[in-house]
């Protein structure tokens, strides 16, 4: 089964423009982004997929491989999908560009539920901690059924606690997917869904279109760059873990 790890990188950015060139401890943030997909060994191909040359540079200058964007494209997903259209690849994931702190053992579990035939597409989640995260519309709740299949995504704290007594586990939906990549290529040529529209969250296009993700649950806390107030996060996390 081979897969490829695809890294969507628009340069354009409305909460923080031209981030994923950010320095990052001497590395852009979208070169620590590849680097650090490239080293949990899991895929037989990692790959940026771009449409600025700035960000190829950066990639390149690091060895790495680009593929440029010849069409405009509304999300990651479709932006993915240009590359992979061309690609000999049997599951396609889509690693965030602004998420530079990949995590092997999350991906390589990710990875392995492709062996049951009935996963068609599969993403992480991690419980929440801190009842401000569960109230934040930022952070993307799901909620899951008893194999661990998506029953809902939602920018609300879902399942809401009506009974004061009960003790709901949240879960934070991680935006790292894998795909079949004949269902990659057809998510992508659906219209927006009605649910899709409201909440702003493209994974609902699945749902209603009658395909369950499968979650997969990781206790890695992933560091996504969206304001310039995270890349502080980022570099404590990086001094934390890679400075001696």
């Amino acid at each position: 089964m081979k897969t490829i790890a695809l890294i969507p990188a628009r340069f354009g950015a409305t909460r923080f423009p031209a981030k994923l060139l950010a320095d990052l401890r001497g590395k852009p943030l979208i070169a620590r982004t590849y680097l650090s997909t490239l080293a949990t060994g899991v895929f037989d191909e990692v790959m940026v997929v771009t449409d600025h040359q700035d960000i190829a540079r950066a990639v390149e200058n690091e060895g790495g491989k680009v593929f440029f964007s010849q069409k405009e494209h509304e999300s990651g997903s479709d932006r993915i999908a240009e590359a992979a259209a061309s690609l000999d690849a049997d599951i396609i994931v889509n690693v965030q560009g602004d998420e530079p702190f990949q995590d092997s053992s999350s991906l390589s579990d990710l990875i392995a539920v492709f062996a049951d035939p009935q996963v068609e597409v599969a993403s992480l989640m991690s419980p929440i901690k801190g009842q401000d995260l569960i109230y934040n519309p930022n952070i993307v709740k799901v909620v899951v059924d008893a194999k661990g299949f998506s029953l809902y995504f939602s920018r609300s704290p879902v399942p809401y606690p009506r009974d004061e007594s009960s003790k709901p586990v949240y879960f934070r939906h991680i935006g790292i997917y894998a795909y079949k990549k004949e269902l990659l290529m057809a998510f992508t040529g659906w219209e927006k869904s009605p649910l899709e529209k409201i909440e702003m969250l493209e994974q609902l296009r699945l749902l209603e279109n009658g395909y369950k993700v499968k979650m997969v649950k990781t206790e890695h806390q992933a560091v996504a760059i969206d304001v310039p107030e995270d890349l502080e996060k980022a570099l404590a996390y990086y001094d934390a873990r890679f400075s001696s």
